[in-house]
């Protein structure tokens, strides 16, 4: 099993099996970013873009969320989701 050292978690987790999307923003986060980071991502950008409305179609809100994936995986202060209590 191949780790990588998350820039999200600041530890050695199992890293990304494949980059999540093509071209260099793709090959950073697979050099930096642990498959539970990523995952947790996904919930996050999922929540965003239910709760916020969001259209994928969009440039504007694609923009938004590539802002928020930036921030989330680097451990800023990202948004939250307006309601969403953690289990």
């Amino acid at each position: 099993m191949t780790t990588v050292f998350c820039k999200k978690y600041q530890k050695e987790l199992p890293a990304l099996a494949k980059a999540p999307f093509p071209g260099p923003k793709g090959q950073e986060i697979l050099a930096n970013v642990s498959q539970q980071a990523w995952s947790d991502w996904q919930a996050h950008q999922t929540r965003l873009i239910n709760e916020k409305h969001l259209v994928m179609t969009d440039p504007q809100s694609r923009r938004y969320l590539m802002e928020q994936m930036d921030k989330f995986l680097t451990g800023d202060d990202y948004d939250q989701a307006e309601g969403y209590v953690p289990e």
